[in-house]
C-alpha cells in the first residue's frame, strides 16, 4: 500500500535532519535554502510492540513489520504559488503525498540562518498556508469555470455542483484551508475530487532545542494556541537529538541515551505512529513458523479486501477468515491454546477487520 507522508516547511527548519533520523538515510542537511532539491523518499518501519511480542511467542524464521513512505520535500518560500524559488516543484511534490508533516522551527540558533531573518513559527506556518491556498484557489477557479458551463444546461445536478464549487472558493477566499470545510455527501465528493493541497490531513512538528523537548518553550506555546481550532496533532521533537539517536548502533545504547534525556521513546517513533494514524491506517497480523508479518489496511476494511492485500487470489476465492484477538493470543500463548479455549472466531465476507487482529484466510480459486 503505497501511501506517503510528505515533510514540508520553510528552508532551514530541520526537515532533512528529521528525514535522516526517520530513515537513517543521509539526505544533505546544509545551512542554506534549497539543500534538498529533489524529494528524498524513504521507507520507514512503523514501531509496534505487538509484532515483537508475537515474534517472541512464535519464534518465526522471519519477521516483517509494516512500513509507510516518507518524502522530504524541497523548502518553500513566499511566491511559491507563482513559481518563485522551487515553488512549482514543491507544489507538484506535495500534491503527490497523502498527508502532510509540517515542520516549524521553534528554536533559536544564530549559526542556522532563518530564511525570513527571525524565528516565528506562526508566521512561517502562515507563509506556507498562504502559498498552498493561492494554488488551491487557482485550481478551484479553473474547476468552477467548467462547472458553470455545465450548469447552463439547466440540469439541477449541474447547477448544484456549480453552487458547491462557489461555496468552496468563497471559503478559501477567506484564508481558511479546505480541510476546515464541513461538507457531506456530493459536496464532500466534489471537494475530494479537486485534490486540493490544503485538504490533505496534517500533523505539525515543532522542531525545538534540547532543553525544550519535554515541556516546549514560548514558541511552541504560541504555535499550539494558533492551531488550536484545527483539530490537528502537534508533536515536539528535537531533530538534532533524533539524528544522534539514529546513529547509535544498539537498542540498549539508544535506551540509555533516552533515559539520560528524560525521554521514554524516540520522538520519531511518536511521529511515525502519528503519520500512520493520520493516513487512517490500521494493522492486522499473520503469524506462523515461517513468518510473523504486519499488514497495512485502511480503517473499515472488510475481510476479503484485507485478504487481497496478501494476494489477489485470497480476495477472489475468499471463503472465510479465522480471527484471533491479539490479547487472547498473547494471554493464552499459542494458536493451539486459543482454539482449545474456543477463542478463535470464524468470520465471513462482512467482517470488518479490527486493529491488531491475527488473521488466517481460507480461500479457493
Amino acid at each position: 500500500m503505497a501511501l506517503k507522508c510528505g515533510i514540508v516547511g520553510l528552508p532551514n527548519v530541520g526537515k532533512s535532519t528529521l528525514f535522516n533520523a526517520l530513515t537513517s538515510a543521509k539526505a544533505l542537511a546544509a545551512n542554506y535554502p534549497f539543500a534538498t532539491k529533489d524529494p528524498n523518499v524513504g521507507m520507514i518501519t512503523v514501531p509496534d510492540e505487538r509484532i515483537d511480542k508475537l515474534s517472541s511467542i512464535v519464534n518465526p524464521q522471519k519477521v516483517q513489520p509494516t512500513t509507510i513512505e516518507i518524502v522530504d520535500i524541497a523548502g518553500l518560500i513566499k511566491g511559491a504559488s507563482k513559481g518563485e524559488g522551487l515553488g512549482n516543484q514543491f507544489l507538484a511534490n506535495i500534491r503527490e503525498v497523502d498527508a502532510i508533516v509540517h515542520v516549524v522551527r521553534c528554536f533559536e540558533d544564530g549559526n542556522v540562518v532563518h530564511v525570513d531573518g527571525s524565528v516565528d513559527p506562526v508566521r512561517d506556518k502562515e507563509t506556507i498556508d498562504m502559498e498552498l491556498l493561492l494554488k488551491d484557489i487557482e485550481t478551484v477557479e479553473k474547476r468552477l469555470e467548467k462547472l458553470k458551463k455545465q450548469a447552463k444546461s439547466g440540469k439541477k445536478e449541474d447547477q448544484k455542483f456549480a453552487e458547491i464549487g462557489l461555496q468552496i472558493k468563497e471559503h478559501l477566499d477567506t484564508g481558511k484551508t479546505a480541510r476546515t470545510l464541513d461538507l457531506e455527501g456530493d459536496a464532500k465528493d466534489l471537494l475530494d475530487d479537486m485534490y486540493l493541497l490544503t485538504n490533505k490531513p496534517i500533523l505539525y512538528v515543532c522542531n525545538v532545542n534540547e532543553a525544550s523537548v519535554i515541556d516546549g518553550n514560548e514558541h511552541t506555546k504560541k504555535f499550539k494556541e494558533f492551531v488550536a481550532d484545527e483539530n490537528a496533532e502537534v508533536i515536539l521533537i528535537c531533530a538534532g537529538i533524533e539524528a544522534d539517536i539514529a546513529e547509535l548502533e544498539t537498542k540498549e545504547e539508544r535506551m540509555m541515551f533516552l533515559e539520560d534525556m528524560g525521554l521514554k521513546e524516540p520522538g520519531v517513533n511518536r511521529l511515525i505512529t502519528s503519520c500512520y494514524s493520520l493516513l487512517n491506517l490500521i494493522t492486522y497480523f499473520t503469524a506462523g513458523e515461517k513468518e510473523v508479518r504486519a499488514w497495512t489496511i485502511p480503517v473499515g476494511t472488510l475481510a476479503p479486501q484485507a485478504a487481497g492485500v496478501i494476494h489477489t487470489d485470497f480476495e477472489k476465492g475468499f471463503i472465510r477468515a479465522e480471527v484471533i484477538k491479539y490479547n487472547d493470543y498473547v494471554t493464552l500463548g499459542s494458536e493451539a491454546a486459543v482454539k482449545e479455549a474456543g477463542k478463535m472466531g470464524v468470520e465471513g465476507k462482512e467482517y470488518e477487520v479490527i486493529d491488531g487482529d491475527i488473521m488466517h484466510f481460507r480461500f479457493n480459486v
